[in-house]
């Protein structure tokens, strides 16, 4: 199916109920920066990642970084692994060895089925610490809680 069965734009934050953190284990660090990379974020805001699962993340400053659109402005950081599986969801906080690192702003499936591109939106592109073995959260925000 190309498209949803339904408007995106009816499924809000307070559609999610609680559910539990996502987990993975950054595999390998990738450095690239682009300026053109043109990134097109599908219409769903939420996605399954599965245990064992291989994904990109990649970080953007473009803060209008939304479902439906783009992102140009953008940095490639890691490739992690899926080590529990669980619901992404956008505006979810992403936590990188504990600290948060950004919001999940969509996703991106250029490369699919080999990986999909989690793309997170955060200040700048300053490249955050991180390492192979770092651990990814991805859990509910505090401010989407009802």
């Amino acid at each position: 199916m190309s498209g949803a069965p339904y408007d995106p734009r009816r499924i809000t934050s307070s559609v999610y109920g609680d559910r539990r953190p996502v987990l993975g284990e950054v595999v390998a660090l990738l450095h690239v920066t682009f300026d053109d990379r043109g990134l097109k974020l599908i219409n769903s805001k939420s996605r399954g990642l599965r245990e064992n699962e291989i994904h990109e993340l990649m970080i953007t400053d473009e803060q209008e970084a939304a479902p439906g659109g783009g992102a140009d402005h953008v940095s490639a950081i890691a490739f992690f692994e899926v080590s529990r599986g669980g619901l992404a969801v956008v505006g979810d906080d992403l936590l990188l060895d504990g600290v948060k690192m950004g919001e999940i702003a969509g996703y991106d499936m250029t490369h699919m089925p080999n990986h999909m591109n989690v793309l997170v939106k955060t200040e700048t592109l300053e490249r955050p610490p991180i390492r192979v073995g770092s651990r990814i959260e991805i859990h509910r925000t505090h401010k989407s809680l009802p």
